[in-house]
C-alpha cells in the first residue's frame, strides 16, 4: 500500500485528523515539532511523543516518498537534484545561492500540459499532479541535505517556478503554501515566496481570492497574441487581453506587486519594437509591475530558439528603462550544469530510453 506523504497535511488538517483518531490537540504540535523544526528523518525518531499515536501515523502516513536521483553542483554553489518518485517518475528540484539567502525551486507536475515551445519542462506532457506532500518534501529534502553539512544553513526563500503549471495543481499548491509558511513549522515568510503561472486567468483572480501575501509572476514572454501564440500555445484559450484583465484583478484586490516574465529568444521576441509593444502593454499598470528579463537557456530539443546576445538584452533593457517600466535581468544559476528547467530530467529519461533500447 502506497501511503500519503505525513508532509501533505497542514497544521489544521493534522489536528483534525488526529483528534478524529481519539488524540488530543497538543499531539500535532509535537508532531508538527517534529517534522519541521527538528526535522526528524523517522516517526521513531519523535521520542516524547506516545506510542500509540506514533504507531496510528506510521500505519497511514510516509515520512520518505521520494529518493534523490541525481544531484547536480555547480561552480557557482546552485545544486540540481533529481529526484525518483515512489511511483518510478522523476522530477527536479534546485537549491540556488543568493547574497539574500538560500532559494529552493520546487516542481508541481510530472511534466507539463502547457506546451511552450522553448521550455524543456513540456517535452514530456503532464502524467500527473503532485501532491502537497511531495511538493513539501522537496523543501525538506533540500533542507537536510543543508543539515548534513553541519553549516546551520536554512532555506530562506521559495520559487514554485519548476516543472508544470502550479495553477493546474491549484488546491495541492495552496496546501502546500500552507503548510511552508505556518509560523510553526518553516516559519518562510510569505513574502519570500514567488509563485509563477502561465497565464491561468481564472486562478489568477482565485489566488488573489486567497488573501496570501505570496508573490506572483506571470510568463508573459510576448507583447502581442500572434506572437505569444505562436511561442505559447495556451495563448490560443487565454488571449493577452484576458490574461490582462485577470491581472488587472490580482492587483486591484491584493494592491502587490507583480513580475511579468519575459525569455528573450534571439530574433524572435527581442527587438526593439517588441519592446516598446510591451511598454504601451504595461502602461498604467507600471506602479505594481516589474518585467523580468530572462536569457535563455538552449535545449536541444528546441534548436530553433538561441539566446538574444548581451547586447540585444541590454538594449531590450535600455528601451524599457525609458519607457519608465521597472525592469530587471534576471541573474543566471547553475549555467555549468543542466542550466534549463527540465533539463536534467529530460537527459535521464533519454538514457533510460537508450538502456531500455539496447537491452531489447
Amino acid at each position: 500500500m502506497i501511503k500519503d506523504s505525513i508532509y501533505g497535511l497542514t497544521f489544521e488538517q493534522l489536528t483534525d485528523w488526529l483528534q478524529e483518531h481519539g488524540h488530543k490537540k497538543f499531539r500535532a504540535t509535537q508532531v508538527w515539532d517534529y517534522l519541521y523544526r527538528k526535522r526528524v528523518r523517522s516517526f521513531a525518531d519523535m521520542t516524547d511523543v506516545n506510542k500509540e499515536c506514533l504507531q496510528l501515523l506510521d500505519n497511514h502516513f510516509a515520512m520518505v516518498t521520494m529518493e534523490e536521483h541525481t544531484r547536480q553542483e555547480s561552480s557557482d554553489g546552485t545544486n540540481k537534484f533529481l529526484f525518483r518518485l515512489h511511483d518510478g517518475n522523476l522530477i527536479e528540484t534546485v537549491l540556488m545561492r543568493h547574497k539574500y539567502g538560500l532559494s529552493v525551486c520546487v516542481t508541481t507536475q510530472v511534466g507539463c500540459n502547457i506546451g511552450c515551445s522553448f521550455c524543456a519542462s513540456g517535452l514530456l506532457a503532464k502524467s500527473r499532479d503532485l501532491t502537497s506532500g511531495e511538493i513539501v518534501e522537496q523543501i525538506m529534502k533540500v533542507q537536510l541535505h543543508l543539515d548534513s553539512k553541519g553549516l546551520d544553513e536554512k532555506v530562506s526563500h521559495i520559487v514554485v517556478m519548476g516543472i508544470g503549471e502550479p495553477f493546474d495543481n491549484f488546491t495541492n499548491l495552496i496546501d502546500f503554501l500552507r503548510i511552508v509558511i505556518d509560523h510553526k513549522g518553516l516559519a518562510i515568510g510569505s513574502r519570500r515566496i514567488t509563485v509563477s503561472t502561465s497565464g491561468l486567468a481564472k486562478k489568477i483572480v482565485e489566488f488573489a481570492d486567497t488573501d496570501l501575501q505570496v508573490n506572483l509572476a506571470i510568463s508573459l514572454h510576448a507583447p502581442n497574441n500572434e506572437l505569444r501564440t505562436r511561442i505559447m500555445k495556451i495563448n490560443k484559450a487565454i488571449p493577452i487581453e484576458k490574461l490582462m484583465e485577470a491581472i488587472d484583478y490580482y492587483l486591484d484586490k491584493t494592491k502587490r506587486r507583480i513580475t511579468l516574465e519575459y525569455i528573450l529568444l534571439r530574433d524572435v521576441n527581442d527587438q526593439p519594437e517588441h519592446a516598446l509593444e510591451l511598454a504601451r502593454l504595461v502602461g498604467d499598470r507600471r506602479q505594481l509591475a516589474n518585467v523580468n528579463l530572462i536569457p535563455y537557456n538552449p535545449v536541444d530539443e528546441h534548436s530553433q530558439y538561441q539566446r538574444s546576445s548581451k547586447e540585444t538584452i541590454t538594449a531590450f533593457y535600455d528601451t524599457l528603462k525609458k519607457q519608465g517600466i521597472s525592469c530587471s535581468v534576471r541573474l543566471e544559476h547553475g549555467t555549468d550544469i543542466d542550466a534549463a528547467c527540465g533539463q536534467l530530467r529530460s537527459k535521464q529519461l533519454r538514457k533510460q530510453d537508450g538502456a531500455d533500447i539496447a537491452a531489447v
